[in-house]
């Protein structure tokens, strides 16, 4: 160490001299994107992001990752924000430190293969509007669905990474499907095709220290480029694999700052930046700048995403994952749709189900959009199948997949599974064997067509192209055709505050206004009795005016002690109190009986009631028939049918959206279409009546 050139940092009363590394570990900083995607839903805001910009761009990070994978999605369908407009931005900041993206391949950033002029005009835009490296994966590993993008991104002068996405089908590396010859062979492939870098791709933090060791020492000895290691934080292991990884060789990690770390994000930087203080792999990063990052992403930024965080699970790691391999976002979507669908106490048969689906299907990795495709069809499965029949509901995705529209798998699809799905198939029920791309029609004119004026710039025809239904509703908020929902609006910390007292009143039992002197019992008083966990209460009710009005709570017997007599005027919930969301875990003990101040005579809660179409047709009135019902919460993509229509029963009528996948829904009976109740586009609940047939 003492021969090392020697580097003094000054940086806020930070004054250290330290020898400088022979060979510094680079860092990729994935927290503007992969870490809000990884813990709160990908809804971090370009807003929220220009605060940290400058100093991140001080730290000497080899890249920062700002784009791609799912944000293009969730900007303009939950955020009303321009994906293009964010790279911009936020290159107006950055100006020294380059912007990597996650590149889906063919799928680009969405979920299907999508045609090579699609794929075409997204890359030049891409690549025209700033990006600078493309993180660029193939769900199966199919380098096939490279052959369109990758020469684009050599056109532009920009760096390609090439990712071979790590999966595993026993314990550890090693079986007859991915062993260490499956890495060091994709590895030799992807430079081959030209790769600036290789990127292990361990979505799901599946991958164990000694076996990082071992594929990034084979990498680096089968390969000339350099090596960078992206291991997510899930099962608690990836900074144990960081520390062997590096010990091999490795040349790249990825890590989030402290505030967007662990759980199902990544590890965080500052702990390896100091584990590598001093050494010859010392990253050369200054704590002090990185802990003022971290104090405004902690009090200015985080505190308006913290109602999106999982707060049910107290243990940061889910070593779960090392037997279902499903990673932690795809995982939380599990959980919330079998939650919409009133079957959360299935999740134990969704995790027994899914690795036999993973099987049927050829032993997939599962990264977006597998994972999708597998815990959909996993999910459908569990709920719809009967012990007659299996496989009772496939979902587009999965009769795409069987027809070799994302590529090859890595072992074959089961055969059965495969025939069931490809049945009455529109492209054919005999697979493909070509690039899933050559069997794709363009889609670019069509979608101009379609669009029309509403598409200004060739951004927008992208978008469009990409996502047809919620592209066109963003861009009908962007260009003030339709005034956007409330719930794509930023929040503010003002807002976040004034929340926050409002719960902490409600804690404290401090929303209910006690009256000084209760009003004389009226003729009408009903009494109920009201049970509230081990204590009841006796609730006098006043109707007056035709209204149920709360006129007091006397508790009659407390559990554990003797009666009481205590007569308490309390006046109605404030309405401000229905609207906090996060309130629901909230205890407040004085309003506790409420819900029975009306006059039934159960306390149960009321369901939430069902989403209104935006814009029911007329015919929605003609009720007469057989109703359609939304076996789950989802979309509406579309309608096959309109009213008036002939259908035969098993018909396709309707595509509905669920967690990004499509589910075909036909018709349960004979007749015709007598009412549409939704259009393209819109939300509907688990049980809604999408159309009636007669």
């Amino acid at each position: 160490m003492s021969d090392h050139n020697q580097v003094k940092i000054t940086d806020m009363n930070y004054d250290v001299d330290r020898p400088k590394a022979e060979n510094p570990v680079k860092i990729m900083d994935l927290s503007l994107r992969d870490g809000h995607q990884s813990l709160f839903a990908t809804r971090g805001r370009t807003e929220d992001m220009i605060p940290v910009a400058e100093l991140m761009d001080q730290v000497g990070f080899w890249a920062v990752e700002t784009w791609g994978g799912a944000t293009f999605d969730t900007m303009h369908r939950f955020l009303n924000e321009d994906p293009w407009e964010r790279i911009r931005t936020l290159k107006r900041y950055f100006k020294k430190t380059p912007f990597s993206m996650l590149l889906r391949a063919q799928n680009l950033v969405g979920y299907r293969n999508y045609a090579d002029d699609v794929a075409n005009a997204f890359m030049d835009r891409a690549c025209e509007n700033g990006m600078d490296i493309f993180r660029t994966f193939d769900a199966l590993n199919d380098y096939r669905n490279f052959q369109t993008v990758v020469p684009k991104i050599k056109e532009y002068g920009k760096h390609f990474q090439g990712c071979i996405c790590y999966t595993m089908t026993e314990p550890r590396l090693g079986g007859k499907v991915y062993n260490l010859d499956y890495y060091v062979n994709k590895g030799k492939d992807l430079e081959k095709m030209g790769a600036d870098s290789i990127c292990i791709k361990d979505m799901a933090g599946l991958i164990a220290p000694y076996d990082a060791y071992e594929i990034v020492k084979a990498l680096k000895a089968a390969v000339k480029v350099p090596i960078h290691l992206h291991s997510h934080f899930t099962s608690g292991m990836s900074p144990m694999s960081h520390l062997k990884a590096i010990e091999a060789g490795v040349d790249i990690i990825d890590t989030c700052m402290s505030p967007y770390a662990y759980r199902t994000s990544h590890a965080a930087v500052e702990p390896l930046v100091m584990s590598l203080l001093g050494t010859n792999r010392d990253t050369g990063f200054n704590i002090k700048l990185l802990a003022r990052i971290n104090t405004i992403f902690e009090k200015e930024i985080m505190p308006k995403y913290k109602h999106l965080l999982d707060d049910s699970k107290m243990s940061i790691i889910d070593i779960n994952v090392l037997l279902h391999q499903t990673p932690g976002g795809m995982l939380s979507n599990l959980v919330n749709q079998l939650r919409e669908m009133d079957a959360l106490d299935k999740i134990d048969a969704v995790y027994e189900e899914l690795p036999k689906v993973r099987k049927d299907l050829g032993q997939i990795p599962l990264v977006t959009p597998t994972s999708q495709i597998v815990g959909i069809q996993t999910v459908n499965n569990v709920l719809f199948d009967t012990p007659e029949e299996r496989y009772k509901m496939i979902t587009g995705q999965v009769k795409d997949l069987c027809y070799g529209l994302y590529g090859k798998t890595a072992v074959p699809i089961n055969k059965e599974v495969q025939e069931k799905a490809l049945k009455g198939y529109d492209r054919g029920e005999k697979p493909i064997t070509c690039r899933p791309a050559e069997v794709l029609e363009p889609e670019m004119e069509k979608a101009k067509e379609e669009i029309g004026d509403l598409a200004v710039d060739m951004d927008d025809l992208v978008l469009y192209s990409i996502y047809p239904v919620t592209g066109k509703k963003f861009l009908k908020w962007k260009y003030g055709k339709e005034e956007p929902p409330a719930s794509v609006k930023a929040i503010t910390m003002e807002e976040v505050k004034a929340k926050d007292e409002l719960i902490k009143k409600a804690k404290a039992g401090e929303l209910v206004e006690k009256k000084k002197d209760a009003p004389a019992k009226g003729e009408n008083t009903r009494t109920f009795n009201v049970f509230v966990d081990n204590e009841y209460f006796e609730v006098g009710v006043d109707e007056v005016g035709g209204s149920s009005i709360l006129k007091y709570v006397q508790q009659l017997q407390v559990s554990g002690g003797a009666p009481a007599d205590a007569t308490v005027p309390v006046a109605p919930v404030a309405p401000a109190l229905a609207a906090a969301p996060t309130l629901a875990a909230a205890p407040a003990p004085v309003a506790a009986p409420a819900p029975v101040a009306a006059p039934a005579p159960a306390a149960a809660p009321t369901p939430a009631a069902a989403p209104a179409p935006a814009a029911a047709p007329a015919q929605v009135a003609d009720t007469d028939g057989t109703p359609l019902l939304a076996p789950m919460p989802g979309m509406i993509v579309k309608y096959e049918k309109n009213v008036g229509d002939s259908v035969s029963e098993g018909e396709t009528v309707v595509i509905l959206e669920a967690m990004k996948m499509e589910n075909a829904l036909a018709a349960p009976t004979n007749g015709t279409v007598k009412a549409i109740n939704y259009g393209s586009g819109d939300s509907v609940a688990k049980g809604d009546v999408l159309c009636v047939i007669g």
